[in-house]
């Protein structure tokens, strides 16, 4: 065995790197490692479909941190590696073909990966994802002679990546296979505002629109086509249809788990001493009504990792943060506080025609999320409501001119 660490940290994104940072915080003097399987530091995964893409931010702007501020702080980080194989019993994790490394404590932040295309051509060359610096550099690399841009997926990463090659003045095609833009996530009023914003600055935005095949010439995509027969021709191909957890090592050794894997209010999953964090850890979040979920958003793994670093430290507290999450698309920016999934009721404030409005998420009167576009104190203020639980005069809710913080009871 080449090493043994106390704390060892699979993951090099926002989820490791905050559990590295909270436990030097907190006094804690072991040793520590990152193993990470790209060759960079950590760095900010939500300006790679916005800033990065654009070319407005440089990488060293993404950074969570600079390459010195491991060093300073005794932290390893072991890049370009991956974990291939995890033994609980002996407390060593497999990299590549022979290379072990043992731990005390195992924190997985592995992420996901993203979710690929199944259909025929789906291998071809020219298409493209969204999920690392590379990714991203290979779109930058690629975009001189391109004219004209496929988007396959109507949730953030889509819509932000078509936002920005509007932008940079290529013409985009966005295709969702649901009814609508932001169905899982969103209410119809939102998925409607973004629709209208995108076709406005002239996306064609198309959809029901399932993806059958990708026809190929030479191995290089050149169309795609439609379940309805319709062909699509372009010169690139950008794929968002979410993410699959990286998780086949943890399952592979015994952990529990489907959709990701499973997690307890202290972020430990079924394995001693191996806890999960971020898009891949599977909990039952309170602001879900008690449903188990996987959370993808660096609130979530920020939190996590906060709550593995307390619980090993000796100090645990449960997980228990309302969610949080954000969107740049234009000029537009949206914020979102809690889960609205399972809501009964929706009411619009403010005008979606002024491009500054909230929509509230009701379940029984109560405020469960909010969705606030250009609308910042309402994403401030809401927040409280949602922590309440009360049962609010829903006409004040409605009323745009009165702040939030001062509606009263139902």
């Amino acid at each position: 065995m080449a090493k043994a660490y106390d704390i060892l940290i699979v993951g090099a994104g926002h989820g490791g790197a905050q559990a590295a940072m909270q436990l030097r915080q907190t006094g804690f003097d072991g040793s520590i490692a990152i193993i990470g399987d790209e060759k960079d530091p950590p760095y900010e995964r939500p300006p790679l479909s916005k800033e990065y893409m654009a070319g407005e931010k440089p990488f060293d702007r993404i950074l969570i941190r600079p390459r010195a501020f491991w060093e300073e702080r005794d932290v390893d980080l072991l890049l370009g590696r991956r974990v291939r194989k995890v033994d609980p019993v002996g407390k060593i994790v497999g990299i590549g073909e022979d290379e072990l490394i043992g731990y005390g404590k195992l924190i997985w932040a592995a992420g996901g990966s993203p979710r690929p295309l199944t259909c025929p051509g789906a291998t071809a060359r020219g298409i493209h994802a969204i999920r690392r610096r590379a990714d991203v550099d290979a779109i930058r690399e690629s975009l001189a002679p391109v004219r004209h841009v496929v988007v396959i997926g109507g949730g953030y990463i889509g819509l932000e990546a078509a936002a920005v090659l509007t932008k940079l003045g290529r013409k985009v095609t966005l295709l969702e296979a649901q009814p609508r833009v932001l169905a899982r996530v969103a209410g119809e009023e939102l998925s409607r505002f973004y629709e209208a914003e995108h076709r406005a600055h002239g996306v064609d935005l198309r959809t029901d629109a399932t993806v059958e095949s990708i026809e190929e010439q030479g191995g290089v995509a050149r169309a795609v086509i439609l379940t309805d027969g319709t062909r699509i021709e372009a010169d690139i191909f950008i794929v968002g249809i979410g993410i699959v957890p990286e998780t086949g090592p943890l399952i592979a050794a015994g952990a529990t788990g489907g959709n990701g894997v499973d997690v307890d209010a202290y972020c430990r999953t079924s394995l001693p001493d191996i806890y999960a964090i971020g898009d891949c850890a599977c909990h039952a979040n309170p602001f879900a009504r008690g449903e188990t979920i996987r959370l993808e958003s660096v609130q979530n793994a920020n939190d996590q990792a906060r709550v593995a670093v307390q619980h090993i430290i000796g100090h645990p507290v449960e997980y228990d943060v309302v969610p949080w999450f954000w969107s740049n698309q234009y000029d537009l920016k949206l914020q979102t506080v809690g889960l609205s999934a399972g809501h009964d009721r929706t009411i619009v404030r403010g005008s979606p025609e002024s491009r500054s409005f909230s929509i509230l998420y009701l379940l029984g009167g109560k405020v469960i999320a909010l969705d606030c576009v250009n609308a910042v104190k309402d994403y401030v203020q809401g927040k409280a409501h949602i922590l309440s639980g009360a049962i609010l005069d829903q006409e004040q809710l409605a009323d745009p001119a009165r702040p939030l913080k001062e509606v009263e009871l139902g």
